[in-house]
């Protein structure tokens, strides 16, 4: 247990508990944890508030089986289902729970996924070009690079990655592929290298930082599920619910605060008089903006430095 326990350090705990707790505090309640991992915020919830029921959703079937061993213990309070975050109605209904009393979402790759050499998420070591966060997908990494068009990759790159030599990037990788088909991370970072330039204490991150991040997000499609997961987690949660979502990158995190905003502003057209009923916000926002990490956090877990917390309180029921 200490090992699986090592391999995650939760980022933001203690501000995830804080902020969820307040919906917590019935003997009934449940907790949807949507990006479960290797289970250290819902270890923590569980150990926390005894009477809490988890939810526990992961694509990753491999985490599913690590966080089942973690959560061992609380056995008899917990249901794990591999899924997708916007697919939270749907396993709650099967599983004949009501609504949740809070939902937790930790975006992006997991440390788990990061660390498993085998997985090719990083770009730190040679390892396959796969980065399936569900393994039982047929799109890995090496399709992209190998079957989609120059166009198609530049603008990968340009819209997921934001990386500004996204062409010629995309033309080197047409180039080289004729002759030899991607298959390690390798073969891409050594491309990217020779493109991107870098100047040491200058340049922010590894050069190959943006495309690789391009690739997960477009393997995964991370940010078409995003956007449907809002409205599904407003729609799961009881009045009163709360729900806490920390994203590590602009594109995940304008997604986020583009959603919860609108639902926590009013619909009313200007010229009303008066604020209908159904106009009213579904939601009231617990926190100014994002929230970051500490300096302590980030010195004490390296990996909560891009962090950016939002949250929100469900105020009535939707339309």
């Amino acid at each position: 247990m200490t090992e699986i326990s090592s391999l995650h350090k939760p980022v933001l705990l203690e501000r995830c508990i804080t902020l969820l707790g307040d919906a917590l505090s019935s003997e009934s309640a449940i907790l949807v944890d949507g990006t479960l991992g290797l289970g250290g915020h819902s270890e923590a919830f569980l150990k926390r508030f005894p009477k809490l029921t988890l939810v526990g959703i992961d694509r990753d079937e491999n985490a599913l089986r690590l966080a089942g061993e973690r959560l061992a213990p609380f056995a008899d309070r917990i249901h794990l289902v591999q899924a997708v975050y916007s697919e939270i109605p749907e396993v709650l209904e099967e599983l004949g729970l009501d609504l949740a009393d809070a939902i937790l979402l930790d975006l992006g790759v997991s440390s788990m996924q990061l660390d498993e050499k085998e997985r090719g998420f990083a770009y730190s070591f040679d390892a396959p070009l796969d980065m399936r966060m569900d393994k039982s997908s047929d799109l890995t990494a090496a399709v992209v690079l190998n079957e989609y068009s120059e166009a198609e990759l530049s603008e990968i790159f340009k819209t997921f990655g934001e990386e500004r030599y996204s062409k010629p990037i995309a033309k080197q990788i047409v180039k080289v592929r004729a002759t030899q088909p991607f298959t390690n991370s390798k073969q891409l970072t050594e491309i990217i290298a020779k493109i991107v330039p870098f100047i040491p204490g200058k340049s922010s991150g590894h050069p190959a930082k943006r495309v690789f991040q391009a690739l997960r997000i477009e393997v995964n499609s991370e940010l078409e599920i995003l956007e449907e997961t809002i409205p599904a987690v407003i729609e799961s949660l009881r009045v009163g619910g709360r729900v806490v979502v920390l994203s590590y990158q602009s594109l995940e995190d304008r997604i986020v605060k583009q959603a919860l905003v609108a639902a926590s502003t009013s619909s009313a057209p200007i010229e009303l008089p008066i604020e209908l009923a159904e106009h009213a916000p579904v939601l009231r926002l617990l926190v100014r903006g994002a929230e970051m990490a500490s300096e302590q956090e980030i010195q004490e877990n390296p990996r909560s430095a891009s962090v950016r917390l939002r949250a929100a309180e469900k105020i009535r029921k939707a339309a």
